[in-house]
Formats: structure tokens, C-alpha cells, sequence
């Protein structure tokens, strides 16, 4: 863990760190008893359970993963969620209506929301933050709709004519944008990222699908040559066979790819974030068990028909908790919480029911 430290970090500082892992604890059985629960009263009343599903799995999720054998709370009320799910299942109804009513009103609604996103991720955000702690000190964050409409949005579209070019920078800054807003105990995170990571990590993506699929039509060449050679087989099942190994090959390269980009732009990013005196963290994710990982959750989910979710869920959780360490300076144990004004949950319902998802790498 010494490699953490910074590298101008006295002897003195440096034995005063202390290196930490983050811990998951959850158990695929309890969370499906859970998850079972909350599906099926959610089923039987029309929805309105969900606010309580949500807490109650955010709870457990929380509740279960540790820093030095502190857990993580998850403190919003099922009544806040289910207040702004209300709000937010409205206004998207009214939506929905005037979209099918006229076509012009539904091409100036699509800008009127596309324009209202950046506020919707904001308040996600400061919500989320906001409703989680450690030992009693709450997150919190600090971005505004104007940053979040650059980021989120203007540049996003500008990227277009680059022909997306442009696109592994503009990642990098809604990366920053985020993780420089996020404060803990009145901390804010320092980010000092590389855009040359990015493009990196694009390029080596774009590789691996390229090659992949370089080497799936290569092999269903041969294997259609020598079919047809042979006679073995009729045309029909010749392109059955190709169409089903192309799928799978098509699958399996970006599934890859995808695996790749997320694996190094979260070692990059843990790597060149800290909270100043607070910690430093590092992640240490590897291509081919993540790419294992996501393959045979994805495969368990199909063949269940969705039973296997908790499995999954759980699984992963576990895998990317197993790959973040953290390095503890002594301020974190001297953090007080702030005082905080109340805030709705309608932001985060809402972006949820409009399908605005803000993730980091």
C-alpha cells in the first residue's frame, strides 16, 4: 500500500497512514429472500412497494460493505422516495400524452427534457450523497445545472461533430465534474485525471472488438468454405450457423471491449482521486475476471429468466469491493458532519423514471 502515498509524504505522515480495505459481507441468499419479497409486493400493490424495495435494498447493500469494519448507511425513507415517485410517474404520464397527441409538441418536449436532464442528475446526485454516511459523516454534492448542462450535454453533442473523436475527453470531464463536486465531512475530492488514460483505454477497447470480429469472419469464412467444399450440410443451416456464431462473437467482443474501458478508467480514476488528508484510493481491477464475472452473471440471468439477479448482484458487489483499498490519513477519524438543507427525492425518482443514468467508471 505504500504506493498509494504520496510521493512527497514524509516518513512522519507516512507511518501515521494507515492502509484499509473495503469488505462486502452480503450472502446471495439473503438478498434473494429479500429481493423475492420486494418484487412480489411490489407486483401486488401496483408499484407503490417500490419505494420501500429500494430502501430496504440500498440498506442491505450499505449495511454490508465496510471500512475498517464500519459499514455504510443508507438513511432516505421509503415515504421520501415513494413522494417523489409520485411526482415524477405525473409528470412523466403528461409527457407521454402530449408526445402521442402531437408530433411537433412531442419534438419540443423531447428538447424541453433534454434541457431539464442536467437538473435531474444534479439532484440525483446531491440526494444520493446526501442520504448516504459513514460513521455519522455524510456525503454531499456540490454541483450546479450549469455544469452539469456543459458536461452533460453540450458537449456531448458537440463530440458529434468530431465524429465522437472528442468523446474520450468529454468523458474524462463528466468524470471530474462529479468526483470534484463530492464532498465527505466537508472535504471535496481532488481529481487530477490524465485525458491521455482515456483515449487509451478507448483505443485498446476499439482493439479488442476489432479483432474479435476480424477473427470471427475469418473463421466462419473458412468454416463455409469447407462446408460448401464438402458438402456437408445445406445453405440454410450454413447460415444458420454463421448468423448464430456471429451473434456470439458480436456479444462476446463487446462485452470484452466494455470490460477493458471499465477495468482501466477505474483504476485511473481511484488512482488520481483523494479526499485532501482524509484518503487516497486505489482499485485494482483485472480485464479477464471481471470479463468472467459479467459473462457468467449475464448467462446465469438468462437461463434463470431473472432469478439468478440476487446471485449476480451480490457477486459483483463482492468482486468490486474485493478490488478497491483505500489509504486512511488521520484527519478522517476528526470529521464532524455538516449541517445539510433538506431536500426532495423527486430528483433522483425522476431521472430514474426518465431513464437518466449517472454512473462513474
Amino acid at each position: 500500500m505504500d504506493n498509494i502515498a504520496s510521493s512527497d509524504s514524509s516518513p512522519i505522515e507516512t507511518t501515521r497512514q494507515r492502509p484499509a480495505k473495503v469488505q462486502f459481507s452480503g450472502q446471495a441468499g439473503e438478498f434473494f429472500g429479500i429481493w423475492i419479497v420486494n418484487l412480489l409486493l411490489s407486483i401486488v400493490t401496483l408499484g407503490i412497494y417500490s419505494a420501500w424495495a429500494k430502501v430496504r435494498t440500498t440498506q442491505y447493500f450499505y449495511g454490508h460493505t465496510r471500512i475498517e469494519q464500519q459499514p455504510f448507511r443508507y438513511l432516505a425513507t421509503p415515504m421520501q422516495i415513494l413522494k417523489g415517485r409520485i411526482i415524477a410517474v405525473i409528470i412523466f404520464a403528461l409527457f407521454t400524452v402530449a408526445s402521442m397527441l402531437s408530433p411537433v409538441l412531442a419534438v419540443l418536449l423531447a428538447m424541453l427534457f433534454m434541457f431539464a436532464s442536467p437538473w435531474l442528475i444534479v439532484q440525483s446526485l446531491k440526494f444520493n450523497m446526501r442520504m448516504t454516511s459513514y460513521r455519522n459523516v455524510r456525503f454531499a454534492f456540490h454541483g450546479d445545472y450549469v455544469g452539469a448542462l456543459k458536461y452533460f450535454v453540450l458537449l456531448p453533442v458537440l463530440s458529434v461533430f468530431t465524429l465522437y473523436l472528442a468523446m474520450p475527453w468529454v468523458l474524462k470531464k463528466i468524470d471530474h465534474f462529479i468526483c470534484t463536486n463530492i464532498s465527505f465531512g466537508g472535504v471535496k475530492m481532488q481529481v487530477n485525471t490524465d485525458t491521455s488514460s482515456y483515449y487509451i483505454a478507448a483505443l485498446v477497447a476499439a482493439a479488442a472488438v476489432f479483432g474479435v470480429m476480424t477473427v470471427a469472419a475469418i473463421i466462419g469464412v473458412v468454416l463455409i468454405g469447407i462446408m460448401a467444399a464438402t458438402g456437408a450440410g445445406s445453405a440454410g443451416a450454413a447460415i444458420f450457423l454463421g448468423s448464430a456464431g456471429f451473434f456470439i462473437m458480436y456479444f462476446f467482443a463487446f462485452t470484452l471491449s466494455a470490460a477493458i474501458y471499465h477495468c482501466m478508467i477505474r483504476n485511473h480514476l481511484f488512482e488520481r482521486t483523494e479526499l485532501p488528508e482524509v484518503a487516497k484510493f486505489k482499485s485494482k481491477m483485472e480485464v479477464m475476471p471481471y470479463l468472467l464475472l459479467t459473462v457468467t452473471n449475464l448467462l446465469a440471468i438468462v437461463l434463470t429468466l431473472g432469478l439468478a439477479y440476487p446471485w449476480a448482484k451480490v457477486r459483483k458487489t463482492a468482486y468490486l469491493a474485493s478490488v478497491t483499498e483505500l489509504l486512511i490519513y488521520p484527519k478522517a477519524d476528526t470529521l464532524v458532519d455538516e449541517q445539510q438543507a433538506d431536500s426532495g427525492a423527486f430528483g433522483e425518482e425522476a431521472a430514474g423514471l426518465f431513464d437518466v443514468d449517472v454512473s462513474l467508471a
